[in-house]
């Protein structure tokens, strides 16, 4: 284990202090040597409403100074298993987002070309549409478990076929899905028109809407996703816009109704044997939050996410208690 790397502790130095990297974890160029690596994509000219994730990676990384290298709930031990780094930012093109796209695909390339698993940091949800490229490239089409507010499957927005509510459309015209083994978490709220989210249900995607979510312990459902996955490569994308705005304010798009904080761990948590390669926490949006809670429940589910991967360890028996309640 001395010879992989660690988060920086906070009995080593003051949580205010060291690296601005995820978890303080230490920096590379490159991804050559890594088994999991955290990536910044700072863009949001893909956004809609209200921008600001720009600005996403770069908290995230701030918050996830408080963050302890063991999940004392899961028993997951990642930094006994795997070498971990954080590989900084994609150089956008903050001017072009058509640009951005082909840049973003370009770097996951180049670090996809190492056995390496990217746990991606945004910026806005444009930015899952060329990863899926680069990743599909890699691995063929893969399963993907989207939890979102909303599908992010429209035609077009403003007659722009690249943008944040376009990138699943999108990534099903490259045929980069395995479209029965597509699951759409958490949709919710106003339409345009009734039948807004049936665009993946007439592809085979299943949809789980947040009404179906309320009161209720996700885990049982991401059992049955996970036997319907099975052994297929998979993706795990999370938009924080999935939860609560009560909870997770920090967004370009708020919608009332969302998830909470337990139910998105009890997704991410519930991956954990899945072929994941590769999964992303985007539209953290700093300057709607000021207390920093978005970012804090985004640096913590990339954790959870880390803790998640194929061939992380785990140690104990995890969360439990000693009364019976």
């Amino acid at each position: 284990m001395t010879d992989l790397n660690q988060p920086l502790g906070g009995n080593t130095m003051p949580r205010f202090g060291g690296p601005a990297t995820m978890m303080r974890l230490p920096a590379q160029h490159t991804a050559a040597g890594l088994d999991a690596c955290f990536i910044g994509v700072p863009l949001d000219i893909g956004t809609s409403n209200r921008p600001g994730t720009r600005l996403g990676p770069r908290q995230i990384r701030d918050e996830s100074r408080m963050l302890r290298p063991y999940n004392m709930a899961t028993g997951a031990a990642p930094f006994d298993s795997l070498q971990v780094a954080d590989l900084g930012d994609v150089a956008i093109n903050t001017f072009d987002l058509k640009k951005s796209v082909g840049i973003i695909a370009d770097h996951y390339r180049a670090v996809l070309a190492h056995d390496v698993i990217p746990l991606t940091l945004g910026g806005d949800h444009t930015i899952t549409w060329p990863i899926l490229r680069a990743i599909a490239e890699k691995h063929g089409p893969v399963a993907l478990i989207h939890v979102d507010a909303y599908a992010d499957t429209n035609a077009d927005m403003f007659g722009e076929k690249v943008a944040h509510g376009c990138p699943f459309r999108r990534a099903h015209e490259e045929g980069l899905l395995i479209d029965d083994k597509v699951f759409q978490i958490g949709l919710r709220g106003t339409g345009y028109a009734p039948a807004d989210f049936d665009w993946g249900r007439a592809r085979g995607w299943s949809v789980i809407p947040a009404e179906a979510c309320w009161h209720r312990s996700l885990t049982p459902l991401m059992a049955q996703i996970r036997d319907r996955i099975g052994d297929a490569p998979v993706y795990l994308t999370f938009d924080i816009d999935s939860l609560d705005p009560a909870l997770a304010p920090g967004t370009g798009t708020a919608e009332i109704g969302g998830l909470t904080i337990q139910q998105g761990m009890e997704i991410v948590r519930g991956c954990a044997g899945l072929n994941l390669v590769g999964c992303d926490l985007v539209e953290v949006s700093p300057p709607y939050d000021m207390a920093g809670n978005t970012a804090v429940a985004g640096a913590g589910l990339l954790f959870e996410m880390l803790c998640a991967l194929p061939g992380v360890a785990r140690t104990g028996q995890g969360a439990t208690s000693d009364i019976a309640f």
